[in-house]
């Protein structure tokens, strides 16, 4: 019994030295934690409308399987009031969110890369799959066309789920 203990404690340990080694202690249990999930990126020019709105779908559809994140090339500092209450309407509180820039995201590869028709480009980003969904920004709309636009990222939003 003794020396089967030992033998699975030196095996922990041999495993956990391979770990430690390979990243900083700080870093070991989000990788691990992580490592399953995929990473997802929405980017809009001021993170303050459709990307937050996408960024909402997929952690609403994605049930903690996905980690998501959005940000923008020049973050506007806030979340659009209208995004907060058309989101509201579908139960969905925007209002915590917080409008942010590129270099806020954690250098990781992302799984996909989703630009929202507003022309991005995201150089710095590493992403196994860039998307350009072309999406006109509802900031200005009428209600009933901004409603459509957020329906729309919904729906491109789960379509998205589903393949990665």
């Amino acid at each position: 019994m003794k020396t089967n203990v030992r033998r699975c404690l030196a095996l922990f340990t041999l495993a956990l030295a391979g770990c430690t080694s390979a990243m900083g202690e700080s870093d070991r249990m989000t990788e691990t934690n992580s490592s399953a999930r995929k990473r997802v990126l929405f980017v809009c020019i001021e993170n303050s409308c459709r990307s937050q709105m996408a960024e909402a779908f997929a952690r609403l559809h994605g049930a903690g399987g996905v980690e998501v994140y959005s940000a923008g090339s020049r973050p506007s500092g806030r979340v659009n009031p209208r995004a907060i209450e058309f989101m509201q309407e579908i139960g969905y509180d925007l209002r915590p969110h917080q409008s942010k820039g590129l270099d806020d995201l954690p250098d990781v590869t992302f799984d996909a890369a989703v630009t929202l028709g507003c022309g991005d480009a995201c150089p710095l980003v590493r992403a196994k799959q860039r998307l350009d969904w072309d999406i006109p920004d509802p900031k200005e709309l009428p209600a009933e066309q901004f409603r459509k636009v957020r329906d729309l990222i919904e729906y491109k939003v789960k379509e998205l789920l589903n393949v990665l």
